[in-house]
């Protein structure tokens, strides 16, 4: 199971459409699914199910997430709803969409660069050399802290434009 998609049938599309438009609490521009953690959407006779994986376990996001979907569900009419969190396979920035990599870099965090070596057991491992800043684009940046406002991105500073910024870290 990689990067979720959007559901072929067209109830579950139609749930899931709803489910997409969620915004992740602690990054308001990205959604759940820019962010790559809405995984599933089953509208059912009896039970409307959302699925979701935290990128990180113990995220503290994930209650407000659950909770916001579910009353954005509810809100757009479906009933019996639930939420459920899935660790396999675990999160990763691979999953984050094009379009949300952009909203961060937009909203001044550094998107996450390169791709993770979860689940390629084999082949080179990728290093990231440099951390574009969000601000001016420069390459002439450095890591202040490896964990920054959340533990999902590190401090970084630019050293052209001498500010700092999240950058969100690969895995």
């Amino acid at each position: 199971m990689g990067p979720s998609r959007r559901p072929d049938d067209p109830a579950d599309a139609a749930l899931w459409d709803v489910a997409a438009t969620v915004c992740d609490p602690e990054i308001p521009v990205l959604t759940l699914e820019d962010l790559g953690v809405l995984r599933d959407a089953v509208a059912g006779q009896v039970e409307t199910v959302v699925v979701i994986t935290p990128t990180y376990s113990g995220c503290p996001a994930m209650d407000t997430m659950a909770a916001d979907l579910e009353a954005a569900v509810a809100a757009a009419g479906y009933e019996n709803v639930r939420v459920v969190q899935v660790l396999r396979p675990a999160w990763t920035t691979d999953w984050m969409s094009a379009e949300g990599r952009a909203k961060l870099n937009e909203y001044g965090i550094a998107p996450p660069t390169g791709r993770t070596a979860a689940g390629h057991n084999s082949g080179p491992v990728r290093l990231s050399l440099a951390v574009k800043c969000p601000r001016c684009d420069s390459l002439h940046t450095r890591e202040m802290t490896r964990f920054g406002s959340t533990s999902c991105k590190a401090l970084w500073v630019c050293n052209d434009c001498k500010e700092p910024f999240d950058y969100f870290k690969v895995h």
